[in-house]
């Protein structure tokens, strides 16, 4: 004869604790990539929007140099978030208002575990980095 096999109450609890956090990161992973999924046109299209913009806005204006513009996003990301790795910086707003002061720039760095905001301000020097969200 074999002796019952013993398991204790915290042994059991554990388990199915174990078994709702391992459940719960799946559903959230699925539910990223859904999310993911759905945003993807949304994406697409303010972007397109934010190339439009800033076309105008250099035109228009001789401050709107894209390149500068996502040196310092990358800058003021690798200083929010040091060795973040992300996929993608997208610019998804150009607000060129009358003057300097008040132009603004969004950036959106988009990686596999999320995605950073970058808001540029516009100053008399060039760009600078108001807030990573």
């Amino acid at each position: 004869m074999t002796a019952p096999l013993a398991v204790s109450t915290l042994a059991i609890i554990l388990i199915a604790v174990g078994a709702v956090i391992v459940v719960a990161f799946i559903l959230g992973l699925l539910g990223a990539r859904a999310r993911d999924r759905r945003q993807a046109p949304w994406y697409e299209e303010h972007v397109s929007a934010a190339d439009a913009a800033l076309e105008a806005a250099r035109a228009a204006d001789k401050g709107w140099h894209r390149d500068v513009m996502e040196q310092v996003a990358r800058a003021a990301i690798e200083q929010a978030r040091p060795g973040w790795r992300y996929r993608d910086l997208h610019l998804i707003l150009v607000d060129d208002r009358p003057g300097v002061q008040e132009d603004r720039a969004h950036f959106v760095a988009v990686a596999d575990d999320g995605e950073a905001r970058v808001i540029l301000t516009r100053e008399a020097d060039g760009w600078v980095a108001e807030q990573v969200e």
